[in-house]
């Protein structure tokens, strides 16, 4: 089933097209990935420059960095506990770096580092139910570590190159897309893992994953541009082919 990617139509809105409203720049080169801050008007950003920056909204409209902290290596991938402020950052070398950002966004502090991989780390992410770090990498490698103790807990060795990862901290399963096109199911308990199925539908490797908690959907993309939405909850895979774009997206 394929769908056509069309205008949104809303007799309140004036106009179909999307409004330009600010441009964060100072990063000198790839910026990896972006988060909104939900209790600020701000961004946390990271780069293949080697730097972590927090951008705050200032009077007169414009963002500005608040922080701009230096890392060892270029920044891969993150991900932030808006209700703890806990910053976890993938970097290009293999290791996860654990910082704590201030109440007032204008400093963050490490806290530690977790040696998770050989590889540019290529996913992380924080379970504060759990208390565990979950991350993959080119070493094809998925690996979880506790983040009370720094102590690698586990790991799952894949085919090819790791790409992709979430995770539902509920029921503690984890997906895991890799180089090939295929995402594996894992049934996490704290020191092992239970297979539990595997998902076939992309003919690429996995670009990207989401995780619908609430429905219990899983969507993938991949590099054959095509999305697919896993029911998992309802044990069933309905295939979308993605017509909005015509190249592949890096």
């Amino acid at each position: 089933m394929s769908a056509e990617i069309r205008p949104f139509a809303d007799s309140t809105i004036g106009s179909n097209k999307m409004q330009l409203l600010s441009k964060l720049e100072g990063h000198q080169d790839v910026v990896n990935q972006a988060v909104i801050l939900r209790a600020e008007d701000g961004v946390i950003s990271i780069s293949d420059d080697k730097t972590i920056r927090i951008w705050l909204k200032r009077d007169a409209g414009n963002y500005w960095p608040s922080v701009c902290h230096i890392l060892p290596a270029s920044a891969s991938c993150m991900d932030f506990n808006h209700e703890t402020k806990r910053l976890f950052v993938g970097l290009d070398n293999g290791s996860v770096s654990e910082f704590c950002v201030a109440d007032d966004y204008n400093r963050v502090v490490h806290q530690r580092n977790y040696l998770a991989h050989q590889s540019r780390v290529t996913s992380v992410v924080f379970s504060l139910v759990t208390e565990w770090v979950l991350s993959v990498g080119r070493d094809k490698y998925f690996v979880w570590h506790c983040s009370e103790s720094g102590r690698r807990l586990g790991g799952y060795l894949c085919n090819s190159w790791v790409t992709a990862l979430q995770f539902d901290m509920q029921s503690k399963h984890a997906f895991v897309g890799d180089y090939n096109g295929i995402i594996t199911m894992l049934k996490i308990e704290e020191n092992t893992y239970k297979p539990i199925t595997t998902l076939k539908g992309h003919s690429a490797a996995i670009r990207c994953l989401a995780w619908n908690s609430t429905k219990q959907m899983l969507f993938s993309g991949g590099f054959d541009k095509m999305i697919i939405c896993w029911d998992i909850g309802g044990k069933k895979g309905t295939a979308y082919e993605l017509q909005g774009h015509q190249s592949v997206i890096k």
